[in-house]
């Protein structure tokens, strides 16, 4: 493991963290050399993802320094291998959290990639190469072909950033309980941020009744008026639990923060499904009689492959579907992750990494 090989030699200005204070400074390194099959993007935008805190500041006891993070990213294609046939110069695309996988497992195979044993992610990472991978905050990237996506024309690259992971993690539950083409069902989402309020816009579009599942009251307007849910339900109010008791097909918890899905659960009628894709620092608690006496099924997500990833783009730009944002300037990163840990922010923020160019 290197953190460059003898290919790397494109100097690339970006940002990282050196230790587990966690800040980002500026920082120039080097990319490899674009290869037969890869393709190199000039970085428009990158999405902030909670996901990025944790590895600046190493809370996760993994994190390779220095780490330039980011795994949304959207930009233009500068250049492209000799292999490619899928891109060309000039197009818009995005790049999510996948960087590498063996190609030949089953998961490979079937476009499941985001489970194969030796994923590596897009930062953080170890390529194929031997090298580390740095991530989005920077002002170009190189990627294997099998790794990027196809924007729509009608999308607004800012917007569209943090679909590469809040999206994709959201989508992708849905689209394993056949949620995309059966509109009707009662669909709950638990947590209104970056992933739930995605979870909100995609059940909506594909026709389907939504509650969400807060602890926080004051999100009822803005769930309901802003982004059309159909019922809100404050989880710390026990007679509101009560009275939506087996009323819901399906339940996406997208929070991170520890919490008992027992009461959740009850939420659920007999036979519906609890998709968890928020990650807690501390164990879930499960309690047992729930899922006994609602023959009930909890299951879990990560992101989605990358078929999967363009089919939710492309549904993404037939239904207008884009991430609630705030657009940064690199020189205000620390800041904003500051905000982040505070829930500050409607409900995603995104660096604008070219700044001056205009947004192709």
């Amino acid at each position: 493991m290197a953190q460059t090989t003898s290919n790397h030699t494109q100097t690339v200005s970006g940002w990282a963290a050196h230790d587990s204070s966690g800040k980002i400074t500026p920082y120039t390194f080097k990319r490899r050399e674009n290869g037969p099959d890869d393709v190199t993007i000039e970085i428009l935008y990158c999405g902030i993802c909670h996901t990025d805190i944790h590895y600046a500041k190493n809370e996760w006891g993994i994190t390779m320094y220095p780490v330039v993070p980011g795994h949304e990213m959207t930009g233009v294609i500068t250049k492209v291998g000799n292999n490619v046939k899928k891109f060309k110069i000039g197009d818009k695309v995005g790049v999510g959290c996948i960087a590498a996988t063996c190609l030949n497992c089953e998961f490979c195979q079937d476009s499941q990639e985001n489970y194969c044993e030796n994923l590596q992610f897009t930062y953080n990472g170890i390529f194929w190469d031997g090298s580390i991978t740095y991530g989005g905050y920077s002002k170009m990237f190189v990627s294997d072909q099998r790794y990027v996506v196809h924007i729509p024309e009608s999308l607004p690259m800012d917007a569209a950033a943090p679909l590469l992971c809040a999206g994709i993690t959201v989508f992708t539950p849905m689209k394993d309980l056949g949620l995309i083409d059966s509109p009707g069902k009662k669909v709950g989402v638990v947590g209104l941020g970056g992933l739930g309020h995605l979870a909100v816009k995609f059940a909506k579009a594909f026709g389907h009744h939504v509650t969400v599942i807060s602890t926080s009251a004051s999100k009822e307007q803005e769930a309901k008026k802003r982004l059309g849910a159909d019922e809100f339900i404050v989880s710390k109010d026990s007679q509101q639990m009560q009275n939506y008791k087996r009323t819901l097909d399906f339940i996406l918890d997208t929070v991170s923060a520890q919490h008992c899905i027992g009461p959740i659960l009850e939420l659920l009628k007999v036979n519906g499904t609890l998709s968890i894709v928020g990650a807690p620092d501390k164990p879930i608690q499960l309690p047992s009689f729930p899922l006994i006496f609602g023959k009930r099924t909890v299951k879990g997500s990560i992101i989605g492959g990358i078929q999967e990833t363009q089919e939710m783009m492309n549904l993404c730009g037939k239904y207008n579907i884009t991430s609630d944002i705030e657009v940064i300037k690199p020189q205000h990163i620390n800041h904003a992750m500051e905000r982040l840990i505070q829930n500050d922010v409607r409900y995603r923020f995104v660096i604008d990494i070219a700044q001056n160019k205009t947004d192709c």
